[in-house]
């Protein structure tokens, strides 16, 4: 558990009015049966929300080709862009709820939600857009907000000297669920009809999540004072290394996830035949799983930092290379090493915004207030590529080279803000006594 702040006066720990506390609370074990339990539930958490959303592709396909073939690619793009932006858009008011000790209530309302959500997906009418956005980009979108970023929250009550092996080992979900979630649904939409599938695909996130709600196990907390509270986001603005991580990650939000939605079209775009293309974006999540467990392991000994960076400039560097690759075999390799790279930088950012939580019972708020600021530069990040891709007006052919050099600027850009906010980190001598392993 973090220590207490040296300048809290005694008054202000007896002003704080204790939720379901008693003396004998513990701080992070760094195992056990609890922790590991937590851990899988988030892990089934990971797998249902940003597991599914990666599989948006497969909807975009239906979508365009049948169920919504009334509007452009681009409307419907839309939907999977602004479902991503639901999930951190209020990650600031769900990381409050959390440090008020709501994890419970947030998990099952989150679960109902977005399992109502896919229900009412599969009752949609062909050709409405409107009822599509409802359900899936708006009902989806708020249910997993109210489980994705509470699933990373309550990992720093279990863990610390193990917290990045742990996230690490939670978002793996996250991948899996990008691998199978796809072929759940191609397989569904092929043997069955949209509405079957979704009804099919709500019952599988319904049990896992009902799994994931007991196996969960919470620390009790503090419910603080509102002054409190209010110090707490004070501390927020005034922590310019934990400000400047923010503003590096908004910028690798812009370009980081183009092969996310792109690698299969520029696969197609290449010459590759599309029922080979389809395969590289599940290289690329099953790339991200090793990305996220072996880096998170180093990181626990050598650093978050020092881990998060060269992952990113690796990321960047890819990027660029990705211009000089035109063949299936090095489609393929460029799409498992991003995923290595890429799911390291997600699956760490956690960990430095833990690390970077100074005050104690500030982690949701933090997280949220992370999350937030970057779901807005999400939202807009893929359409910015998409207009890079293929100008208004133009009818020529796709134009890889200025959405893939804007993509590798912004994740660079975001690289060098890291290695800014880790130089102020060390200034200030936060870390811990543990020298340059930060």
């Amino acid at each position: 558990m973090e220590k207490l702040d040296a300048t809290r006066q005694p008054q202000d720990l007896e002003s704080a009015a204790p939720q379901n506390v008693n003396s004998n609370a513990v701080g992070p074990t760094d195992g056990g049966r609890d922790a590991w339990m937590t851990i899988a539930g988030c892990f089934m958490v990971q797998f249902c929300t940003i597991g599914y959303s990666n599989a948006f592709g497969v909807y975009q396909d239906i979508y365009t080709r049948d169920f919504l073939s009334n509007k452009s690619p681009s409307d419907i793009s839309w939907i999977g862009s602004f479902q991503y932006f639901m999930q951190y858009a209020p990650g600031i008011f769900v990381g409050l709820a959390f440090d008020a000790g709501y994890f419970r209530h947030m998990m099952a309302l989150g679960s109902f939600l977005e399992v109502f959500s896919i229900f009412m997906l599969s009752l949609v009418r062909k050709g409405q857009y409107y009822q599509v956005f409802l359900a899936q980009a708006i009902g989806i979108g708020l249910g997993q907000a109210l489980l994705f970023i509470p699933s990373l929250t309550v990992i720093s009550q279990h863990f610390k000297k193990r917290r990045s092996f742990a996230t690490g080992v939670a978002v793996t979900g996250a991948s899996v669920g990008g691998i199978v979630w796809p072929i759940l649904l191609n397989q569904l939409d092929q043997k069955a009809t949209f509405g079957n599938a979704n009804r099919a695909a709500g019952a599988v996130a319904g049990v896992l999540l009902l799994c994931a709600n007991m196996l969960m196990k919470p620390l009790p907390v503090e419910r603080k004072a509102m002054a409190n509270v209010q110090i707490g986001v004070k501390s927020v603005f005034q922590d310019i290394a934990y400000m400047v991580s923010i503003g590096a990650a908004c910028l690798v939000s812009l370009g980081l996830f183009f092969p996310y939605f792109y690698l299969q079209l520029y696969a197609v775009s290449q010459g590759v035949a599309p029922r080979l293309a389809f395969y590289t974006l599940a290289i690329l999540n099953a790339g991200s799983i090793l990305g996220r467990l072996v880096p998170n392991f180093f990181a626990d000994r050598l650093g978050p930092y020092n881990m998060i960076i060269p992952c990113l400039f690796l990321t960047a560097m890819l990027l660029f290379v990705v211009l000089g690759v035109h063949s299936f075999a090095g489609i393929v390799l460029f799409g498992f090493f991003y995923g290595c790279t890429s799911g390291s930088y997600i699956s760490l950012i956690p960990s430095i915004i833990g690390q970077l939580s100074r005050h104690s019972g500030q982690p949701g708020l933090r997280m949220g207030f992370a999350f937030t600021s970057v779901g807005f530069w999400i939202l807009i990040g893929t359409p910015i590529e998409g207009a890079l891709l293929h100008p208004p007006g133009s009818n020529g052919p796709l134009a890889w080279s200025p959405c893939i050099i804007f993509s590798a600027i912004a994740v660079a850009c975001g690289a060098l803000g890291m290695v800014i906010s880790r130089m102020i980190f060390v200034g200030q001598g936060r870390n811990g006594g543990l020298g340059q392993l930060i």
